[in-house]
């Protein structure tokens, strides 16, 4: 039976409460709330960033429909003020001549109605498009404001947590120093299978590490043991320290 002495078994829950510490440490700085609400407002973010392009294409593209329309009005009525211009003369027209005039001043009527109409619905869209645009930059100013603002907050939380992490970290190394290397060696390679605890206090008759209760017989024969005998828990494996009864 493998031995180290008592008091380095001793320390030894020392070093295991410490190293608990501070992996529910890195537990807690990996599940920060505002890491998670600074993922989802992100992600809301980048959608967000879509949408503006989506608006300030539609925007380009409505103008571009705006300017053609307008210009297909003028066109048209130019060409309508010509010819009522010609008709309003009369000069050296045939009969057949004005009542073409009459006839394509109609249709060109008819035509300048129906771009118009085309042309207010454009315009119409475009005022939506823009109006949907300025939506969407406010809403990402707003939700950017929000990044800084959760950011912030994480970064303000993480870092208490990392200087915890540091401080136990250090507390853990003088804890763990001069205590036996076979003890030590064994300690971290039963932490390592067992979750992170590799020694556990045997109190009431019952292991700490797996709370399961020894039978008579086990307990008889730990209590047995030399007190320098490192002695291990049959239900998990765990080292067993002695002496640690509250």
């Amino acid at each position: 039976m493998p031995q180290a002495p008592v008091a380095d078994q001793l320390r030894l829950l020392t070093v295991q409460d410490l190293d608990t510490k501070v992996a529910q440490a890195h537990h807690r700085f990996a599940s920060l709330p505002a890491r998670q609400e600074l993922s989802e407002i992100t992600a809301q973010l980048a959608a967000l960033e879509e949408s503006r392009v989506e608006a300030a294409t539609a925007v380009t593209d409505l103008r571009r429909e705006v300017t053609k329309a307008e210009d297909d009005v003028v066109t048209v009525r130019a060409r309508a003020d010509r010819d009522n211009q010609r008709l309003l003369s009369g000069a050296g027209l045939a009969p057949k001549e004005l009542q073409a005039l009459q006839s394509e001043l109609e249709v060109l009527a008819k035509r300048q109605g129906d771009l118009e109409e085309i042309e207010l619905d454009a315009m119409q869209r475009l005022e939506d498009a823009e109006a949907e645009a300025a939506r969407v930059a406010a809403e990402i100013e707003a939700v950017g404001a929000k990044v800084a603002e959760v950011q912030a907050k994480l970064d303000d939380e993480a870092a208490t947590i990392e200087a915890e992490i540091v401080s136990l970290t250090a507390g853990r190394a003088n804890a763990a120093e001069g205590i036996d290397e076979g003890l030590m060696a064994l300690y971290e390679k039963l932490r390592a299978a067992q979750g992170g605890t590799g020694a556990a206090a045997l109190k009431h008759g019952a292991c700490q590490g797996c709370h399961m209760s020894l039978n008579p017989a086990d307990l008889a024969h730990i209590e047995a043991a030399p007190a320098d005998a490192i002695v291990r828990c049959e239900e998990c494996g765990r080292i067993l320290v002695r002496g640690a009864e509250s």
